[in-house]
């Protein structure tokens, strides 16, 4: 599922690119997206409650998270940073998440983190950097990079609330109510003008033909959105946060094979070395062994720990 879920939001570069080129604002985008996903995933979602609408309630403050902070915050610092660095930096730093974890982990167990995990974090974000590109690492404005760590926060954040005990809420519930809501708060925020708003409705270029503006829309809501959160939330429930987070490092390469297959993009051999070393990062994480009986925590701090843990 976690597999699922990178490939899926690996598909957006491509059907996202033609909203942007026509005059759609990121934000716009972003918004019409998360609408549009949580009201594909509404018939799911209720039917996963079958009217106990008492889950919702139970679980409140995870939808509140997911909705707020796993997706709505995310996205507008991600694109509030785009207006003062570059892309790829600010892909760079909020990739950190899995790195955030790693330390999250470390500060609530009081444990280090075992060697496997350390030279895993380390291959993962070498193999991040040599994805998105290595001219990713540069002087840039720091107001923008401190907007990208937020994101790279909420990044973790969205990980580690997915993570979370259920509450008898079913991933697809929490996906489909999560998506509604931060649709609804970022509809307010480009009404207020926080961000620039602004859509067309005419024909888009498409992988080569016209096509109604819809059609990437639904694209990137039904595949890109709504079945990559579903997955993702799923996804991370098994396998806890910290590992998902770096399996989702693979989205960025993702990204780049999609745009290779169906923009034509450059698929540089760096690219594929990168990707080798993400998924080595990945192997070593999952291959750290638990620690012995002796020294897990105290009940106080066990149930947030297992939730950042992979």
């Amino acid at each position: 599922m976690a597999l699922v879920s990178v490939v899926a939001f690996g598909t957006s570069g491509p059907f996202v690119k033609p909203l942007l080129s026509a005059g759609w604002s990121p934000a716009a985008a972003v918004t019409a997206r998360a609408l549009v996903a949580g009201l594909v995933l509404l018939p799911f979602t209720l039917a996963a409650l079958r009217g106990r609408w008492e889950l919702l309630w139970r679980a409140r403050w995870r939808v509140l998270g997911m909705g707020l902070v796993g997706v709505a915050f995310t996205q507008l610092t991600y694109f509030a940073a785009l207006q003062r660095i570059p892309v790829a930096t600010a892909l760079l730093v909020e990739f950190l998440a899995p790195l955030l974890l790693v330390g999250l982990t470390w500060v609530l167990t009081r444990r280090r983190p075992g060697l496997s995990v350390l030279a895993g974090s380390v291959l993962a974000v070498g193999g991040l950097v040599l994805v998105i590109g290595p001219g990713a690492v540069r002087a840039v404005d720091p107001v923008g990079l401190l907007i990208a760590f937020g994101a790279a926060i909420g990044c973790a954040a969205y990980f580690v609330i997915a993570a979370r005990p259920s509450e008898g809420l079913s991933p697809v519930a929490l996906a489909g109510s999560g998506l509604l809501l931060a649709g609804v708060v970022l509809l307010l925020t480009g009404a207020v003008g926080l961000l620039p708003f602004t859509a067309t409705f005419g024909e888009v270029p498409l992988l080569g033909s016209p096509a109604p503006w819809w059609v990437p829309l639904l694209v990137v809501a039904v595949i890109s959105t709504a079945v990559a959160y579903a997955t993702g939330i799923a996804a991370s429930g098994l396998l806890g946060s910290r590992l998902a987070s770096f399996v989702g490092l693979l989205e960025v390469v993702s990204a780049s094979v999609f745009a290779w297959l169906l923009l034509g993009e450059e698929l540089t051999p760096l690219q594929l070395v990168g990707g080798a070393l993400i998924l080595g990062g990945i192997a070593a994480v999952r291959a750290e062994r638990p620690a012995p009986p002796a020294a897990q925590t105290p009940a106080s701090t066990s149930v947030t720990a297992s939730a950042v843990s992979g």
